[in-house]
């Protein structure tokens, strides 16, 4: 199936909404998107229509976008776009745009931002293995003399 996936960039219209549920962290907030274009019998900025989404993050970047995002902040989301719509009476009742989000970050065209890296739990990571990584700055044939051959059965 295809889906549609949009980028869109506003700011944060609502504060987020932090709900930790059985299936993991989930957090909402409403993006107002608003155009705007250069008005040129007044020439100045003008703004055009405004378009609301609200947005959806689970898990991780939930948790992270909680800890980032407040009212106001110019973000960037990225995700996939659910138009869905509510029929009463045979009239439409109502209409909404959400966008569950596969990214979302603020919009450094329009300020600054400090990037902290989350710290994850040691073992996150099913089925890691106890090997050191690498040593990728040692050249190649360094790296083959100083490793153990394998037995191959």
């Amino acid at each position: 199936m295809n889906e549609t996936m949009i980028c869109a960039v506003g700011n944060v219209a609502t504060q987020p909404v932090y709900r930790e549920l059985a299936t993991g962290a989930s957090v909402r907030f409403r993006l107002a998107a608003t155009a705007r274009y250069l008005d040129r019998e007044k020439n100045e900025w003008t703004d055009g229509h405004t378009n609301f989404f609200r947005v959806w993050a689970n898990r991780q970047l939930a948790s992270n976008v909680a800890g980032s995002i407040n009212v106001g902040d110019p973000v960037v989301v990225q995700g996939r776009l659910k138009v869905r719509s509510e029929m009463r009476e045979g009239q439409p009742a109502w209409t909404s745009a959400d966008i569950d989000a596969v990214a979302i970050g603020h919009d450094l065209a329009r300020g600054t931002s400090a990037f902290r890296r989350t710290q994850r739990p040691e073992n996150s990571v099913a089925g890691a293995s106890a090997q050191p990584e690498p040593a990728w700055e040692t050249p190649p044939g360094e790296l083959a003399d100083r490793q153990e051959p394998v037995a191959v059965t």
